[in-house]
């Protein structure tokens, strides 16, 4: 019982965090738009693989890693900058859906370029550090069964993202997000985001 519960934990927790736009299911997008099913999973095999070594040492770390608040707060720090840097990155790239992959397309496969972007998602620190302690704290999950969590969390991954990339690939073929999705729509979701956790970040460290 206490396997299932981990892995159920694991995946209600993964599969809401990975719903809201972010630019791995942009990116996703941007594959399986180009290149069909079978690449974007191979995107997603590496953006989860990655994210299965980050949720596990955060699981076997929280309270260290807590304790290394400079360390929070310059990846809170770039978190926003990166944010606000995609917006603008998608903005300018005006009609051209797929110039911001395009680069690594060149020289990398799909499963390559989700491990890559997958370490350049900063967020996901903070993010498990903070769940993985409250799911320990109220025993929702039992450390010793720390690796059927992990896979519960991967599964979510995969199931949340491969759910938005297809909402997304819908919605661009009806004829308002077909011609506002990615220039304008997506853009000012990431600036929203970024000016969200940059509220957040000056609540956190600096109001009074």
């Amino acid at each position: 019982m206490k396997a299932l519960q981990n892995i159920a934990v694991g995946f209600a927790v993964s599969f809401l965090g990975s719903i809201p736009l972010g630019y791995l299911n942009v990116v996703g997008y941007q594959v399986y738009a180009k290149s069909g099913m079978r690449e974007l999973l191979l995107f997603l095999l590496g953006v989860i693989l990655v994210e299965a070594i980050v949720i596990y040492l955060t699981v076997i770390f929280t309270q260290q890693i807590l304790k290394k608040q400079k360390l929070i707060k310059i990846i809170e720090l770039f978190s926003i900058v990166f944010m606000l840097a995609l917006a603008y990155i998608f903005y300018a790239s005006g009609n051209d859906e797929m110039a911001p992959v395009k680069g690594f397309r060149q020289y990398s496969s799909t499963f390559v370029l989700g491990l890559v972007l997958s370490c350049f998602n900063f967020l996901s620190i903070p993010f498990w550090t903070g769940w993985n302690l409250y799911l320990l704290n109220e025993k929702r999950i039992d450390i010793g069964k720390k690796t059927v969590y992990v896979l519960g969390t991967m599964l979510g991954t995969f199931a949340g993202m491969l759910t938005l990339i297809l909402s997304l690939n819908y919605l661009s073929k009806t004829g308002f997000f077909s011609k506002y999705l990615m220039t304008i729509i997506i853009p000012i979701g990431f600036a929203a985001l970024g000016i969200y956790q940059a509220y957040k970040f000056y609540k956190k460290y600096y109001a009074k």
